[in-house]
């Protein structure tokens, strides 16, 4: 078994290495050209999107190229990264994949890395918003942006006006202010209802892509690349922002000596807590919207952009990107190249970004905007989304739970914490 998988490796690099020269070449054209690349055949694509999504989308784009057919086949969530990995690893696994931000890290040496020879930096990102620069790496692109999904604030118009708050808070600061209107107590001092659901880990869900928001917008990076190599960023405090004072701010919302308290283990969660009515702003996603109109159906909510930093010179929002990726254990790289430019290139896109009720990722097609009432808000968003190599999701949960569990039970300083977290992060990105 391992002699066939080190032939199979050494096959795939000779072809990698043919497909370069046909692309420097240009023999196989990249960026928006028609299909003149003589692609021909079937090839595969895995993905963990509906399959009643995907097949109306790709009968209209295999019709539209009919020398070559892309074939679906779903995946379910919880199974596609070890599904994929074995497939890969016996040489069976499919020609294409919608590949997440939080796997680009870990499949970067799987997938067959587009050279900046072939398709520049200044190409990409002038196609594509910034969040898709998560699949740029020192080597080249690893992926074709499709969709942006942006971190929104979701805010309950009820509440807000029966405290006669007229806007949503555009800027973190408010929140101290809004917290003594909207966060009510009964009379053993116990929350009945919250302002915001902040400073808790296991109850706040997208807690680690709140805070990372909050890291980004002070100036930081969290991962970065030097050398070939990845590390962490997140205690080197590069921004304009300490970022201790921003993980304290963070942490003071469930602290019940501090002014803003407003948050703690009592919720379920905060996605359950605000489709209750018990909350008044919730932080999450677009492609949330639909389960949280389904949950309360008469729940009078709207969606606003996630909040700044006061006197920033930048916006930033975090989200969540999927890309398609070339496999470099293709068997048919022409077509599958070809198939993965023109699925980027074309209306394929932005009928995908409809039908899961998102952003697409490409900058032209963000300009036209639906005439929604929560559109118009995940379009302005993915231009300043924003997104860090994650190199494994469940494992830096696990490390931003502890940094602010460390911070809640006083065992560590918030300097000593974000020093920790950074350190771990480190050790996950060493291959």
């Amino acid at each position: 078994m391992k002699g066939n998988f080190q032939i199979i490796i050494l096959v795939v690099f000779i072809a990698a290495a043919i497909l370069g020269v046909l692309v420097f070449s240009g023999a196989i054209p990249l960026g928006n050209q028609n299909n003149g690349t003589g692609a021909q055949g079937t090839v595969v694509l895995w993905g963990t999107v509906k399959n009643q999504i995907i097949s109306p989308l790709l009968e209209d784009f295999n019709r539209t190229n009919p020398t070559f057919i892309v074939k679906y086949v779903e995946k379910s969530p919880d199974t596609f990264d070890n599904d994929l990995l074995e497939a890969l690893a016996e040489g069976v696994g499919p020609d294409m994949f919608f590949i997440s931000d939080d796997l680009a890290f870990k499949y970067n040496n799987k997938i067959y890395t587009i050279p900046y020879q072939s398709f520049p930096v200044n190409t990409f990102k002038n196609a594509f918003v910034g969040a898709g620069e998560v699949f740029l790496t020192s080597k080249g692109v690893l992926a074709f942006p499709l969709t942006v999904d942006p971190m929104v604030m979701y805010y309950n118009r009820s509440m807000l006006d029966a405290n006669r708050i007229a806007q949503p808070p555009v800027y973190w600061d408010e929140f101290a202010n809004l917290v003594p209107l909207l966060t009510k107590k009964d009379n053993r001092g116990m929350i009945t209802k919250s302002t915001v659901a902040m400073g808790q880990f296991s109850n706040v869900l997208h807690a680690k892509n709140i805070l990372s928001t909050l890291f980004m917008q002070a100036g930081n990076l969290i991962v970065s690349e030097k050398n070939g190599s990845f590390i962490s960023v997140l205690s080197q405090n590069g921004g304009k922002y300490d970022l201790g004072s921003i993980l304290k701010f963070y942490t003071d919302f469930a602290d019940p000596l501090k002014d803003v308290y407003s948050w703690n283990k009592s919720f379920s969660n905060s996605r359950d807590a605000f489709s209750a009515e018990k909350l008044a702003f919730y932080f999450g996603y677009a492609s949330e919207l639909q389960s949280l109109v389904n949950k309360n159906p008469n729940q009078n909510f709207l969606v606003a952009s996630m909040p700044q930093i006061r006197n920033s010179n930048f916006k930033l929002t975090s989200a969540h990107v999927m890309g398609i990726a070339i496999s470099s254990f293709s068997k048919n790289f022409n077509t599958a190249f070809t198939a993965a430019n023109l699925m980027a290139n074309s209306d394929f896109v932005s009928k995908l970004a409809t039908s899961l009720g998102i952003a697409p990722a490409r900058r032209d097609l963000l300009k036209t905007i639906p005439t929604d009432a929560y559109s118009s808000t995940f379009y302005t968003s993915a231009f300043f989304a924003r997104n860090w190599l994650d190199p494994s999701s469940k494992n830096t949960d696990d490390i931003f739970r502890g940094m602010i569990e460390k911070v809640l039970s006083n065992s560590m300083s918030v300097g000593e914490a974000v020093s920790d977290a950074s350190d771990k992060l480190g050790l996950l990105l060493i291959k």
